[in-house]
């Protein structure tokens, strides 16, 4: 049974950003190309919410990777995600500010 998956208002920002970025610098297909893995990554945590490493400010907000380049943060709920917001893995560490 697959979890409810739910976008803040701050991971649809996110998400943005990233894609238009990737469109800026590389192109529709890259960009689009981005889209479809991160929508495969969601889809994965919807079914197997604990698949990836929990992160070190909370054990229920965890990590996944969507490119070498790009993770998404996620909260697990009993019966839902919450898709907290994606992340460039270039920048610095999350501050726990972030959350």
């Amino acid at each position: 049974m697959s979890l409810q998956i739910y976008y803040t208002p701050r991971s649809k920002e996110t998400l943005s950003s990233v894609y238009n970025f990737i469109l800026g610098r590389f192109g529709k297909r890259s960009a689009d190309k981005f889209i479809l893995k991160a929508e495969k990554t969601i889809s994965l945590i919807a079914e197997f919410p604990l698949m990836f490493k929990a992160s070190s400010i909370d054990e229920n907000v965890r990590i996944g990777l969507i490119t070498k380049q790009t993770s998404l943060f996620y909260l697990v709920k009993e019966t839902s995600i919450d898709l907290l917001f994606f992340w460039d893995n270039r920048q610095e560490p999350v501050l726990p500010s972030l959350l």
